[in-house]
């Protein structure tokens, strides 16, 4: 299960047998945001309202809210790594940018 609202994607997602609950975290920003819910109806509202509620906490207190990741990642590596990691993805028929995700999804745990 995907969830997005508001730019705001779940993090992982589990299931707690013990309490019959779906468990999840707001992925990307700092604070901890956990929701929950026993199906996926509820597990659908109550992230859209922790995102909101995040958002108007934020607001009260005159804080920024951490934004979203954008999927735009610049990097500054040594340029022998660039041609290598270049290589690697010409061989594995990808382009760079599609081989990286891959990669950096596998390290995280992150499911494409």
């Amino acid at each position: 299960m995907s969830l997005e609202y508001k730019g705001y994607t779940a993090g992982p997602i589990s299931f707690d047998d013990e309490a019959g609950l779906f468990v999840g975290s707001v992925a990307g920003i700092r604070d901890c945001l956990i929701f929950q819910g026993t199906n996926a109806d509820e597990l659908r509202r109550d992230f859209r309202d922790l995102v909101d509620e995040y958002l108007q906490t934020c607001a009260e207190m005159g804080k920024a809210p951490d934004k979203p990741a954008s999927g735009k990642l610049m990097l500054r590596i040594a340029p022998r790594v660039h041609a290598a990691i270049s290589a690697a993805a010409d061989a594995a028929g990808q382009s760079l940018n599609k081989w990286a995700e891959g990669l950096f999804a596998r390290e995280t745990g992150v499911a494409l």
